[in-house]
């Protein structure tokens, strides 16, 4: 990495924070970024929330957020959506309120009859009608959207199957494979690129999964960061790194030592 004044695109969960629980330094270390101008975009494959939420959930933890700072699948899908299909395209979502309002908001209509595309999130009330509907759907003919391919997610009760866990039920039925909107796609950090106005030579990646945000960062061409905060730790890095097939810019065992580099206090 060549300056210290490069964008950054920043994970969320296992990087600034595990559940409902700051991860030590993240307050600091946005304020920093926020008093040097650096710029920068949370970027989370997380489609269940709206950034109004996103924003609101790091903002009781004391990280300063709002909601244009936040960038989701959710809306990833919905400018997917709205680059490649007409304005009103009918569409069925297996997803939460997130994904449900993006989509909405840019005109899409929801329908569960006929739809032309079937778009994906993490949906915590999945069962087997909307599975069954979902196979049935897109054997007719729907397209497949995918917000993310995360097969587990932390939460504050332990890990819990992510929307890719869903989504290999609906491959294995239909066998079709989805368009894939989240890290580790490009398709995300090309849109997040886009709305910091920034090439992507000039922007850094940081996050704590090899598997979605090293491999997404090297798939749009940035620089990346790989924090020992969230999933992968001193212990298993070197693992989880040769399973990705990437290798970081440069490992930061926290987040101080991540904010010293971003903010040129450390050399790179």
């Amino acid at each position: 990495m060549r300056n210290s004044n490069k964008a950054l695109l920043i994970d969320l969960d296992g990087t600034l924070y595990h559940g409902k629980h700051r991860i030590d330094g993240a307050d600091l270390w946005i304020q920093e970024l926020k008093s040097l101008h650096i710029p920068y975009l949370f970027v989370t494959n997380n489609s269940s929330r709206t950034p109004e939420d996103v924003a609101a959930h790091l903002v009781e933890m004391g990280i300063p957020a709002t909601q244009e700072d936040v960038y989701t699948s959710a809306l990833a899908a919905a400018q997917y959506v709205k680059e490649h299909y007409p304005q009103g395209v009918r569409a069925a979502v297996i997803g939460e309120y997130g994904l449900e309002t993006a989509l909405r908001d840019i005109g899409v209509q929801i329908t569960e009859d006929q739809p032309e595309i079937v778009v994906q999130g993490i949906d915590r009330s999945f069962d087997y009608v909307k599975l069954t509907q979902a196979v049935q759907w897109i054997r007719e003919g729907a397209a497949y959207i995918l917000t993310n391919p995360d097969l587990l997610l932390p939460s504050d009760t332990g890990i819990m199957p992510g929307a890719g866990t869903l989504s290999a039920a609906i491959q294995a039925a239909t066998q079709r494979e989805p368009i894939v909107m989240g890290k580790p796609s490009n398709i995300i950090m090309n849109y997040a690129l886009a709305r910091l106005d920034c090439e992507p030579q000039n922007a850094i990646v940081v996050g704590d999964n090899p598997l979605t945000d090293l491999r997404a960062g090297q798939a749009a061409g940035c620089d990346t960061i790989l924090v020992l905060t969230g999933l992968a730790t001193e212990a298993n890095k070197d693992q989880l790194l040769a399973q990705a097939g990437v290798q970081p810019s440069m490992v930061c065992k926290d987040l101080y030592e991540a904010a010293a580099v971003t903010s040129g206090r450390k050399s790179q």
